[in-house]
């Protein structure tokens, strides 16, 4: 074998590790873009890098994996439902309260299946990873709460509001509540959280 053919095959092999380790990283990329949806893009706009807003995602699946997320039982997910069903009829009488008092739900809603709910940035973004999806339904729903408590929000943004809310509390229930059978309790039902507390 002579000189020519050694570095012939030399450059191959370098050829061929060179296109793995790009095919590898396209694959982890495209799998991120595919979870992430578009919170994957919304990162990669607002950060220096797209490699910076890949890792931000990758730091978030470790993060979520240390969570002790939880199934609702059927009788806690019919509480939430007849709650949120009760909440739009409220907000045909009075859509202002009826905001926080959305905010307010989701955040217990959150809670119940076990994501941290002290501060919002964090816990939006441990709700990406599972929940990408939806996620910027609740941003939206949740700035136009905090406008609202300002005196900075009219009547229809409300109301988008609570359509916003809705959409994450159908996916974190599995089902849409407002096509649910409508259920009048003779007493308002106590969510799952204060029926244990009495207990």
């Amino acid at each position: 074998m002579n000189t020519m053919e050694l570095v012939l095959i030399i450059a191959g092999f370098a050829f061929l590790i060179i296109a793995a380790v790009l095919a590898w990283l396209y694959i982890r990329r495209e799998a991120l873009r595919r979870q992430f949806g578009p919170e994957y893009d919304r990162l990669a706009s607002e950060m220096d890098t797209v490699s910076a807003a890949e890792h931000e995602l990758r730091d978030r699946k470790q993060r979520h994996a240390q969570l002790r997320l939880r199934e609702l039982s059927p009788e806690e997910r019919n509480s939430y439902v007849q709650q949120w069903q009760q909440l739009q009829i409220h907000f045909a009488e009075a859509p202002h309260e009826a905001v926080a008092e959305a905010d307010r739900f989701v955040t217990q809603l959150l809670s119940e299946i076990g994501y941290p709910t002290k501060d919002f940035d964090e816990q939006a973004a441990l709700l990406s990873v599972e929940h990408a999806r939806t996620l910027a339904d609740y941003r939206t729903a949740h700035d136009i709460a905090q406008r609202h408590d300002q005196g900075d929000a009219d009547t229809e943004e409300l109301r988008q509001a609570i359509v916003h809310y809705r959409t994450i509390v159908t996916g974190l229930l599995g089902e849409d509540p407002a096509e649910q059978p409508m259920t009048t309790p003779s007493s308002p039902s106590p969510s799952p959280r204060r029926a244990r507390n009495a207990a």
